[in-house]
C-alpha cells in the first residue's frame, strides 16, 4: 500500500512532481494544497486542492507527509519558506528519487527532486530541499547544500562544495576542487575555474548574436 503525500503547489512542477510520484514511487498523492491567497480552485489535476492555512487540519502530519513543488523563485528562497513552514508544522517532507536515475549514494536529505538520467557518484552528500533536474553529473565527493536547484545538463566535478540556495543553469560546467559560495547563480553555458563569491551572478560573456547572412545563403549547412 502506498504512502499518502499532499504536494504544495498547483503549478508546472507540481503537475510533474504529480506524475513522477504517481508513476515512480511508493507514494500516493492524495491531495494539493496552495496559500489561500492563490487557491483559484477546490480541485488540481482531479484532486482537493486546500488552503495551506487548513492543511493541517484536513491532512494530519500524523497521517500525511509533504512535498513542495517549486521553482527556484527568488534564488531558492520561495521554495525553502514553505520547506521551513512545513517542517513547523510537524511534516516530514518527501524525496522523489527517479529509478532512472545513478544514484550511487545514500546521503540525500529531505525534499529532495531528482530526475531521470542524473549520475550521482559515490560519496556525494545532497542536503535538504534540492532539485536535480534531468541529465546532470555530479561528480564524487562534491557537496550540494541546502535549497539549491540544478538545471539539466549540468557537470559538478569531484570535490566541488555548493553552497545553499544556489541556481546553476543549463550546461553548466564546474571544474573540481572549488566551492560555489552561498546564493549565486550561474548562468547557462557558464564555465567555473574558481571558488565564487557569495551572490555572484556568474553568465557567459555573451549569447549567441543573429548574423547578417540568411541561412538560405549557407553553403556548409
Amino acid at each position: 500500500m502506498k504512502e499518502p503525500i499532499v504536494i504544495f503547489g498547483a503549478g508546472d512542477i507540481a503537475r510533474l512532481a504529480h506524475f513522477y510520484f504517481t508513476t515512480d514511487s511508493a507514494y500516493e498523492v492524495v491531495a494539493f494544497t496552495v496559500d489561500a491567497a492563490y487557491r483559484e480552485s477546490d480541485t488540481f489535476l482531479g484532486l482537493p486542492l486546500v488552503a495551506f492555512e487548513s492543511v493541517l487540519e484536513q491532512y494530519p502530519p500524523q497521517q500525511y507527509k509533504l512535498f513542495i513543488a517549486l521553482s527556484y523563485a527568488g534564488v531558492n528562497r520561495v521554495r525553502a519558506e514553505k520547506y521551513q513552514q512545513a517542517k513547523a508544522l510537524g511534516y516530514s517532507l518527501v524525496s522523489y528519487i527517479s529509478s532512472k536515475a545513478t544514484v550511487l549514494t545514500e546521503a540525500i536529505g529531505e525534499n529532495c527532486f531528482i530526475l531521470e538520467d542524473n549520475t550521482v557518484q559515490p560519496f556525494v552528500a545532497i542536503g535538504n530541499n534540492v532539485t536535480l533536474w534531468s541529465g546532470n553529473h555530479i561528480g564524487h565527493d562534491a557537496i550540494i547544500k541546502d535549497h539549491c536547484f540544478i538545471s539539466s545538463h549540468v557537470v559538478i566535478s569531484g570535490h566541488v562544495t555548493v553552497e545553499p540556495y544556489c541556481f546553476i543553469g543549463v550546461n553548466a560546467t564546474l571544474r573540481n576542487n572549488i566551492t560555489i559560495a552561498p546564493a549565486c547563480v550561474i548562468g547557462a553555458g557558464a564555465l567555473i575555474l574558481h571558488d565564487t563569491e557569495e551572490e555572484g551572478v556568474y553568465t557567459m560573456p555573451a549569447s549567441a548574436e543573429k548574423r547578417k547572412q540568411p541561412s538560405s545563403k549557407l553553403k556548409r549547412i
